[in-house]
């Protein structure tokens, strides 16, 4: 038996649309290791959305204006909040093997 995740309706599919894009700006190859770098520098852990978030760090990336991303975030529903958190943790987790190698202290739990 393999796990499914519950399929759970988007309250707010503008906010959640653009948040959810620039999450996949970052992680887009040619920027990638620009965040994860911004993220040393800040010493931001990779799944600290909330540090990431109040930092900018996805706005700076993605080139919007600084805040865009907290406050598609907070306007979001709790439900879609919790959705675009696992959302950017799976990319996360993504993230080929060797930059998550260069990038040890940026993946660390603590």
């Amino acid at each position: 038996m393999t796990f499914e995740q519950a399929t759970i309706k988007v309250v707010s599919e503008r906010e959640f649309g653009e948040l959810k894009k620039a999450i996949d700006s970052v992680f887009a190859s040619e920027r990638v290791e620009s965040f994860l770098k911004s993220l040393k520098s800040g010493r931001i852990r990779a799944r600290d959305w909330d540090g990431i978030l109040a930092a900018n760090v996805i706005d700076a990336v993605a080139g919007s204006k600084a805040g865009a991303a907290q406050s598609l975030y907070q306007a979001l529903a709790v439900s879609d909040q919790a959705q675009v958190r696992e959302y950017y943790l799976s990319k996360v987790e993504e993230v080929h093997p060797l930059l998550r190698a260069k990038f040890h202290k940026v993946y660390q739990y603590s």
